[in-house]
């Protein structure tokens, strides 16, 4: 399965960043995967979304994510996925308002493509 339309620019600016190009799965976070598969880590994703992301008020909102802990959290932070702020900063979704299904499975899609372009 490919890259959805778009995200090669979105990587590249992302690649850019100095903070957000320092994120990479670890050797625990592929192991995670492999034992469970893609299909677990995609609903985690989703539910991670669907509950940190989308209500239109966010109660800790830019400390939501762990920086580790599970892959789906590194990705967010190296896909700019992590919190409101960064949400609109990087990817121009508004603040304030709860996320429409199509940009919560825009979001689902940044995280799944950058974790499967990390295995390679």
């Amino acid at each position: 399965m490919g890259r959805p339309a778009g995200l090669d620019e979105l990587f590249l600016k992302l690649g850019a960043s100095r903070f957000r190009s320092r994120f990479r799965l670890s050797g625990r976070d592929r192991d995670w995967i492999a034992g469970r598969g893609l299909g677990v880590v995609s609903a985690h994703a989703a539910d991670f979304i669907r509950v940190r992301l989308a209500p239109a008020a966010v109660p800790n909102d830019g400390r939501q994510t762990p920086f580790r802990g599970h892959p789906v959290f590194v990705a967010q932070h190296a896909t700019a996925t992590c919190c409101r702020r960064c949400l609109h900063a990087w990817h121009r979704i508004e603040t304030g308002r709860q996320l429409e299904e199509e940009e919560i499975v825009y979001v689902h899609d940044v995280i799944m493509a950058w974790i499967r372009l990390q295995l390679g």
